[in-house]
């Protein structure tokens, strides 16, 4: 989509075009490239091949006002002898604060990636080829940040707006007799958030911080709609140099609503062209989540220094127990550690543009316009920046009803000298909430989980030459009906020569993926292209 790819590329090449050229790192990189590639499946002999025409760009800037950073790809697959269809992927990743002035600053992200369509269907790894069940999906945000001091009080507020689509598959992989699941079109997101706080030992001898916030989903599937309101209080008291119990207490009200799905003959779903449903024009707004009351939490924070951060809290939310923490490690501006764990009612929409804005100004693009770089899995953070952030938790499927998600990520990401590493696994669990009774599919009630691993390293072998190697698993397990456990595993491998502005690169992959009852897939691919930098 062609404004997806303006909003991309304007988001960080703005904001780094505008800075001086004497600013502390400005680097523009746009890119044309050529490529071969050969898929072959192992199990059927087939061999595929195609061509690929890509154009991109690399940039990135960091100044006391401005941290941006941009990779984006738009790249041409064109087929032989009408066996792989002609496609376009686009492939980014942007990220972009701006301080304005003093206490006030700009921030916003957006992301280009494709990912799986339906958690029950086909599980491609290495994204080459004719593969079903992956669909392009497009996000961004952006908004404003405001904070200062009224003598010891602080006070701080923000506003977010975002909007994410995602393109219909025409093959999910999903066995014969499995009923058919809703895809997501697209959504509006809106977040507005204020607080107040008064740091420990200041007025009083512990610290206490009100703050308030208002939430808002609207998707075009079904006229679903997801709007939160919340209001809390927290006390901060230390207990020693480095060490505090924390605890809180808040209201909220979360309702989520949609519409019946239209039914034809034998009582299934009506779908569009792209296999959306369609919404019953006569069918009211139906309750699909509701929460109104108290909720309540307590734990500990450990700070010891700037390079170190733990917090872990237990509590009660949504009528059950909850769980939420995360840990970051920073020993040196080349290693950085984040483990989070996290707890709420999500929409495919919010939970996506929180992920995107938890990455950080400053990551590791990988390698785009080989056989990975899709930027939907884990995105590691770069020298001197974060650890980064997965996006399995929302990439996982892409869901049209609202869930509560549950997990915990885990990374590292390593940059010294020559050498660059990065690991993260991970733990998602989905809750699905919709209208029970309504029309259609109902989903209320079930959940689906995913396991996921992926790990990359690269190393420079001189001024001009360098390897790399992405290892990667997943696991996914659904309880709708008739749905199977599905796998994958897989590797690729790169290597990298510079002549000049001409760069060029051989790349190897392998994968298999499987479905209980079904045959387990193996496959290889090979890629061979050239780069030319301006």
């Amino acid at each position: 989509m062609t404004r997806f790819a303006i909003i991309i590329t304007t988001l960080g090449v703005t904001a780094i075009a505008a800075t001086p050229a004497n600013a502390r790192k400005r680097e523009i990189t746009p890119y044309i490239e050529i490529g071969q590639v050969v898929a072959a499946d192992l199990n059927t002999n087939d061999v595929l091949t195609y061509s690929t025409v890509a154009v991109g760009v690399d940039a990135s800037i960091s100044t006391r006002r401005v941290e941006a950073q941009i990779s984006y790809r738009y790249e041409r697959r064109i087929g032989y002898q009408d066996r792989i269809d002609d496609s376009d992927v686009h492939s980014g990743l942007a990220r972009a604060a701006v301080r304005v002035v003093p206490g006030v600053s700009v921030e916003g992200g957006a992301i280009a990636t494709r990912a799986r369509s339906d958690v029950r269907g086909a599980n491609p790894g290495v994204l080459v080829g004719n593969v079903a069940n992956i669909a392009q999906v497009y996000s961004v945000y952006a908004g404003p940040t405001v904070g200062t001091h009224v003598g010891d009080l602080g006070i701080s507020a923000s506003y977010r707006y975002g909007y994410t689509k995602a393109e219909a598959v025409s093959s999910t992989g999903v066995g014969a007799g499995q009923p058919r699941l809703d895809a997501f079109d697209s959504s509006r997101s809106q977040v507005a958030q204020a607080s107040l706080n008064l740091k420990s030992g200041t007025v009083l001898p512990v610290g206490v911080t009100v703050s308030g916030a208002w939430e808002r989903d609207d998707a075009t599937q079904l006229g679903q709609k997801y709007e939160g309101k919340y209001a809390r209080a927290d006390l901060l008291l230390p207990v020693g140099g480095s060490l505090a119990i924390v605890g809180g207490a808040g209201y909220e009200n979360i309702q989520v609503t949609q519409r019946d799905a239209l039914l034809g003959v034998g009582g299934q779903p009506v779908v569009d062209g792209n296999g959306r449903f369609q919404t019953d024009p006569a069918s009211p707004a139906r309750i699909a989540y509701s929460f109104d009351g108290i909720y309540y939490d307590a734990g500990v924070v450990w700070r010891p220094s700037k390079r170190t951060q733990f917090e872990a809290r237990v509590g009660k939310r949504y009528g059950t127990t909850s769980f939420t923490g995360s840990f970051s490690y920073a020993p040196t501006q080349s290693v950085a550690i984040r483990i989070g764990v996290y707890d709420g009612i999500q929409t495919f929409g919010r939970q996506l543009q929180s992920g995107l804005a938890n990455v950080g100004t400053s990551f590791n693009p990988g390698r785009p316009g080989g056989l990975g770089g899709e930027f939907n899995g884990c995105v590691f953070g770069a020298e001197g920046g974060a650890a980064g952030n997965c996006l399995n938790g929302a990439l996982q499927s892409i869901s049209t009803a609202a869930y509560r998600a549950r997990g915990v990520d885990a990374l590292i990401s390593v940059s010294r000298g020559p050498l660059t590493f990065g690991a993260g696994a991970g733990y998602a669990n989905r809750e699905f909430q919709s209208a029970n009774g309504a029309a259609g599919l109902t989903v209320s009630g079930i959940t689906d989980e995913s396991y996921y691993a992926q790990a990359f390293i690269a190393r420079a072998l001189d001024s001009s030459t360098s390897i790399d190697a992405t290892a990667f698993a997943n696991y996914y397990k659904s309880n709708l009906l008739n749905a199977t456990d599905v796998y994958g595993v897989g590797a690729t491998g790169t290597f990298s020569k510079r002549f000049g502005r001409i760069g060029t690169q051989a790349s190897v992959g392998v994968y298999s993926f499987g479905q209980q009852g079904q045959e387990t897939t193996l496959s290889v691919q090979a890629l061979l292209g050239a780069r030319y930098s301006f």
